[in-house]
């Protein structure tokens, strides 16, 4: 039966991620880089500056950093780390390459989210902020278009619900924490419906339901402040053993970077065929990079509509260092500890287990530490995905159902659900359907991007030429 779904899920994937999705959101952010003046470097200092560095008397309900936490929570997440190995799995080394110029464009692509996101957000008399996708859609280009904004929102709720938010994440855990206490799978238990599944695998996913409940209850200031202290800890953690990783390997950074490029035009010629064509690597490289840093799939200006602040321009420069640390940054040093160990090549491997064989293999630790130390980031790392991606669907819900509190409280707990049930989905399927939720969710927002693209050219115009006559707020 397995065989058969999984069949039909990748069907509907090759579809939806066929070429003209990839071409229409690569396109949209060569489109704002060059009506932007390549503004993702210019501006990237200044964008770093502001990152830590809060806005004073704005309207909304949490910090710019808290705002980005929240986003990156949801955006650091398994993408890094499986993502990643899964990419470079199916489409060769060269599918980083492909991840690292989504990302580029994708960083112009956030930009334009995060200041659109302010622009035409909603603030009630409470300071309770209600902006993204779906009201710059309804409001940038008018209320003729409100029906694609509902679309955009309905995919929204499905992407958090059965894709990104739930059933990867946590699926991507219970493999991780499977692998590290009971890889041989002695303490087993036969679930009528599912199979035989590790203890291990049960436990877990009962401690992360009521872990998950727990911050969910408090909505998005919770949600911002664990964001806050989690989300910087483990993305330095996680640098830092990524760094140590490719010191303690240096001499084989050279050839692993000559074997991404070459297998980014011509995968045949670093793996002999194994990988598929340079369609292959194109495909599961932007995917793939999509997925992990989500420029242009709308879900990052939802969180920072909510932000502190009164210059769209600044949420703009702040949201775009999201995509610069996920996948510039975070999937580039994954993507080389993969190549140069040779991990990527290992016959039986998949998801979680490629990254743990390079951690193991390329680390000076024993393998026992290496393991729980991946095991450890990958914990923290789907479980502030699901928070963020919980945040990001209730605002999509909030937004269809005009905020009625007892639908938004429903779908809370079907989401802890949904978290429950993850880690007994397949690998494959998970991916798959979180690939094709992913592409859905992108399309109605790429089509805004597009249209707005002029306003967004003429606000960070305005904005510079305001600060540099000392009018705007640094």
């Amino acid at each position: 039966m397995w065989d058969t779904i999984n069949k039909f899920l990748g069907n509907v994937d090759d579809f939806v991620w066929g070429p003209p999705l990839m071409i229409l959101i690569l396109a949209g952010g060569i489109l704002l880089t060059i009506r932007m003046g390549v503004l993702q470097i210019r501006k990237l200092p200044l964008a770093l500056k502001w990152m830590v560095k809060n806005e004073e008397n704005g309207e909304g309900e949490v910090t710019s950093f808290g705002a980005l936490c929240t986003a990156l929570s949801a955006t650091i997440g398994t993408g890094n780390i499986v993502g990643v190995a899964t990419a470079i799995g199916t489409g060769g080394p060269g599918a980083l390459f492909w991840m690292e110029v989504a990302a580029f464009f994708g960083m112009a692509t956030k930009y334009a989210e995060g200041l659109l996101a302010v622009k035409y957000r909603v603030v009630d008399a409470d300071n309770h902020a209600l902006g993204g996708p779906f009201y710059y859609i309804e409001r940038g280009m008018g209320e003729k278009w409100k029906w694609l904004a509902k679309m955009f929102a309905f995919f929204g709720i499905c992407v958090g619900l059965f894709g990104i938010g739930t059933f990867s994440q946590v699926n991507g855990i219970s493999s991780a924490v499977n692998s590290f206490f009971d890889s041989e799978m002695r303490w087993v238990v036969d679930i009528p419906g599912v199979g035989i599944r590790s203890w291990t695998v049960v436990i877990a996913s009962l401690i992360l339901s009521v872990c998950v409940a727990l911050v969910l209850i408090g909505g998005i200031k919770r949600i911002a402040s664990v964001s806050q202290v989690v989300v910087p800890f483990m993305a330095v953690i996680y640098i830092v053993i990524s760094v140590l990783l490719l010191v303690c390997n240096i001499t084989e950074i050279p050839q692993a970077v000559v074997t991404i490029v070459k297998g980014a035009f011509n995968p045949k010629a670093v793996s002999g065929g194994i990988a598929g064509t340079m369609i292959v690597a194109i495909q599961k490289g932007v995917a793939r990079g999509i997925f992990s840093n989500e420029a242009g799939l709308g879900s990052a200006p939802i969180a920072a509509a909510a932000a502190k602040t009164k210059e769209p321009v600044r949420q703009g420069l702040i949201s775009m260092t999201g995509t610069f640390i996920d996948t510039i940054l975070i999937c580039t040093m994954t993507g080389l500890s993969i190549v140069l160990t040779g991990a990527w090549q290992v016959e039986g491997l998949e998801g979680v287990e490629v990254t743990s064989y390079a951690f193991s293999h390329g680390l000076p630790f024993p393998e026992s530490l290496s393991a729980f130390l991946l095991m450890l980031c990958l914990v923290f790392f789907a479980f502030t995905t699901i928070l963020g991606w919980d945040y990001y669907s209730e605002r999509c819900l909030e937004y269809l159902s005009g905020g009625k509190k007892k639908t938004i409280l429903a779908y809370r707990w079907l989401y802890i659900i949904a978290v429950f049930i993850g880690p007994y989905m397949t690998v494959e399927a998970v991916w798959t359907i979180a690939d094709i939720f992913n592409g859905l969710m992108a399309l109605p927002n790429m089509i805004a991007i597009f249209a707005l693209s002029g306003i967004v050219a003429r606000e960070t115009k305005d904005f510079f030429e305001r600060r540099k006559n000392g009018m705007t707020v640094e």
